[in-house]
Order: structure tokens, then sequence, then C-alpha cells
């Protein structure tokens, strides 16, 4: 069933426990470190029962409508539909949360493709791929908004994988179990979106050491279970004053927080990995679930760089520049790599993989491969849009307070005016650029960015696994068969 955005906020009010420094967070939704970001996660939520949009962001199935990003597709207009569905979720943020309620929800559906690839059972005998797809199940019912923490803490990686390996972190691991379930404790990182989410998923996306078999545990834990804590980074909601100044900013702050666990409970339903290092990152891998989630953070660096298009397009405008030859080149550019990006998604979709089983996937392959240029080319565009800005920003009144004094305001007007554009159009537009790219909401997305997969070695190592090279390396096997070494050496005059 489709939740509302009310429905959405009243599930937060969960006694959850959240951090900000010293200070414990009572409700989220009313928090001024919160509230804005809560209210657009509710406004998605929001979206999906718009009679506009309802086909485009959900599905019938048993006679009941689901989020969209929980169907399993059986064909390309199935991908197509999914793909246009985390279009619009993203663009109605302007591709600033990143972790907006179709990610995760991605992995879990991507993973209920194959779910035999889990195996194994635990507790009564129950197998791992029944519990997921309970879990998937409820998860579709519920419309649940789900979180995750899959990355260790630093020198808690396979030492083959990372270099070195500290045996005093306190990466997360199983610490007891019995018939009713697993209890578990320790840090995992890191949760973007958790203090607005009802579930997290714990797992393990990078290696884990071979005998380090505790710590492979994948499980879904209620945000609000008794141990779980979640410990903010420094929340940027704060410092917008006015939307006028931080349109961004004082809306589309996503957070990011540490998880931690304190002996906490897990039920065996909830359980889908445990006790098998490898198969706890290989269970995002063997099936579509990685490929998935990354599919929408590729959708969702689609709709972001739409909006960086635009703004780079309305400042050169807005300065009379865009009849300068070098500065038309600069918006070329920055429009060919959005239609690259655009032509890689969508072959994601039509050159899709057969699954074998009745559903289909998107193109791994062009997937890392599109995953890999977001991660590479963000920063490249960003400052492109800054060198057509030049100081413009710093000629800016200190915030908007000028505006509610009538002769201060005709001074403005007047003096910061441009022949393509008024003096508070020109403002309000500065504003924006500066929030994306100057301010610290804007130097936070330009780490996301470059790290939301993983570290660059990372994702190219998706591409190096997935790569046919027998196909290549057959190719140049097959031109060497072509032709033998000279039995003897031609004259000059041959």
């Amino acid at each position: 069933m489709l939740r509302s955005g009310k429905e959405h906020l009243e599930s937060l009010r969960d006694g959850r426990v959240v951090y900000i420094g010293g200070e414990r967070i009572a409700d989220v939704t009313v928090h001024p470190a919160f509230r804005n970001a809560a209210r657009s996660i509710a406004m998605l939520y929001d979206l999906k029962l718009d009679p506009v949009h309802r086909d485009t962001l959900s599905f019938v199935e048993d006679n009941d409508r689901f989020s969209m990003y929980y169907m399993l597709p059986r064909s390309r207009e199935d991908l197509v539909r999914r793909m246009r569905a985390h279009k619009l979720i993203a663009a109605a943020s302007y591709g600033l949360l990143g972790r907006s309620p179709d990610h995760v929800a991605s992995f879990v559906a991507g993973m209920a493709l194959q779910p035999e690839a889990l195996g194994g059972a635990k507790g009564g005998g129950r197998a791992f791929a029944d519990n997921l797809l309970a879990y998937y199940r409820a998860a579709r019912r519920e419309d649940a908004y789900i979180a995750y923490a899959v990355i260790p803490p630093p020198g808690a990686r396979d030492p083959a994988f990372s270099g070195r390996i500290d045996e005093r972190s306190p990466t997360l691991r199983v610490v007891d179990e019995d018939d009713v379930g697993v209890t578990i404790s320790g840090m995992k990182l890191l949760a973007t979106g958790a203090v607005f989410a009802n579930e997290i998923w714990v797992g393990n996306v990078q290696p884990v050491a071979p005998d380090r078999k505790k710590e492979a545990i994948t499980c879904a834990v209620p945000v609000n279970a008794q141990g779980l804590s979640l410990w903010s980074r420094k929340p940027f909601e704060p410092q917008a004053r006015s939307e006028f100044d931080n349109p961004l900013s004082f809306r589309f702050d996503e957070s990011d927080s540490v998880v931690i666990f304190d002996a906490v409970k897990v039920p065996w339903e909830r359980v889908f990995c445990h006790d098998d290092a490898p198969l706890s990152r290989e269970i995002y891998i063997k099936t579509p679930s990685h490929s998935f989630g990354n599919h929408q953070a590729n959708v969702r660096f689609w709709a972001k760089l739409e909006l960086l298009l635009g703004l780079a397009s309305k400042i050169a405008a807005a300065g009379n520049l865009d009849r300068v030859p070098t500065v038309r080149e600069t918006l070329g550019r920055l429009a060919a790599l959005e239609a690259m990006l655009a032509g890689m998604i969508y072959g994601q979709c039509f050159d899709h993989e057969d699954l074998g089983n009745g559903y289909v996937a998107f193109n791994r392959r062009y997937m890392y491969g599109a995953l890999s240029w977001c991660t590479e080319n963000y920063g490249e565009i960003c400052d492109k849009i800054r060198e057509l800005m030049g100081a413009g920003v710093f000629l800016m009144p200190a915030d908007a307070s000028f505006l509610l004094d009538r002769e201060l305001r005709e001074t403005f007007d007047v003096y910061w005016r441009t022949a393509n554009c008024t003096a508070l159009d020109r403002l309000k537009l500065f504003r924006l650029a500066w929030d994306l790219l100057g301010s610290e909401f804007g130097t936070r997305h330009m780490q996301y960015e470059r790290f939301y997969a993983g570290p660059s070695f990372v994702v190219r190592d998706h591409s190096y696994r997935e790569c046919p090279w027998q196909h290549f390396n057959a190719i140049v096997d097959d031109l060497l068969a072509r032709y033998d070494a000279p039995r003897e050496w031609p004259s000059a005059a041959e």
C-alpha cells in the first residue's frame, strides 16, 4: 500500500535515538536540524499519491498498489518504468537526496530477483532466501523507507583488499545467538538518510576477511530498535536561516549518520546472511542487487546534472556571456556530458540482462561504466560552472534582510541589475549557485559525489570484474592468428 507523507512523518515519531553532538533529538520531524528535510521526504511520498504521477511512481499487483521501486521487472518496458520513476523522484529534489526511499529498496528488490543466491539456513532451518523474500514483501506492503549501513570502520576490512587490518576495530559483529536470533554490537558506516528512515539494512558491500565470520552478518533492523543509536554529522539545515539565501540546504540536507549497535537483538527471520564472509559481500554481486541500487544512483545524478546545466546556462545569460565563443564551448561541453549520461542510462534498460527465471535486470556493465563516469566528472562539471560564476557571488549583499528596507532595496535594484537580469533575479540565481557549489552543503555534495560508491579503485574494480575480458582477448588472438613469423625477409625493392 502507498503511504502518505503525513503517515511517513508519523512513523518517525517512534522513540528512535538520534544524537547531534551531545544533544539527543526527541523528534526529528520538528527539530530545527531535520524538520525541513523530513518534510522533503514526506513530499516524495505524497508525490506517489498525486493522480498525475501515480502510474509513473507505482504499480498494481495482487489487487494492491505499491511503489514502483519495489516492482520486480519482467521486461524491458518494466525496466524503463523503474528508471522513469527514479527520475521523477530525483527531479523532485533536484538530485540532492542521494539515498531517497527508492535507493535501498532497489537493493532489496534486486536481491529478490535471485534470492537463491543467499542460500543457507539458520534458526529452525528457515532458508535465508525465504527470509529475504518475506522481508521484501513486508517492506513493499508497508511502503517502508530503508536506509543502510554497509561499510565497516577504517581498518576493519579484508587485509587482502585494504592492505591492513586492525584487531582493535569496533566494527559490528555477532556477539551472541540463540533459537530466537542473533545479538549484534559495534559500529557501521555510513547511514545516509537514516534519521528519516524506518529500517536500517546492515551488511557488507566490501570484502570481509574470511576468518572474521562474526562480522559477516546481513540483517534488517528497525531504526527504533533497543540499543541502536544514530550519531549525526553536523547538520547544515540550522545554518539556512532563510530559504531565499540557502534554497537547497534549507530543505534537502539528507543527513549522514554513524550507527552504533549496543547488544541489538535481531530475530532470525530478519537475518539474510550469517557466518559466511565471502557470501556476505557476494550476495550483492551474485544477484542484481548492487546493480539496481546503483542504477538509481545513476539516475539521481542525472537529475542533479540537469540542475547544474540549467545553472550554467542562466549564469552565462545573466552576465550576457552566452554570446562569447569560449563560453558557448563550455556550455556545449556540459550539454554533451549530460547527453552521454542519459544515453548510458537508457542503454542499461534497452541492452538489458535476461536472468533466465522470468525476470530481467539492468545491464550492469553499462551501469558500472556510468557510475565511474559520474564519480570522475562531477568535480570538473562544478569547476566549469565556478568559472562562469567568477566573482559574481561575492558581489552580493550578506543576506536578504536588506530587501525589507525600501531605500536599500531601491539602491540594490539600480546598481546590481544587468542588461539581461534584474538585481533580484541575479541575487536569487547566485544564492542558489553558491548553496550548491560553495557552501558547506555544497562541499558535502562534492565529497559525496566522489565517494558515495566507495573509493575510485573500488568503483573501477566493479567494471574490471564485469568486463568480458575473454571477448576482448579473443579479438587480439584472432588478429595475431592471421599471420606467422616470416620465413624469409623481403628485400627493400619488394
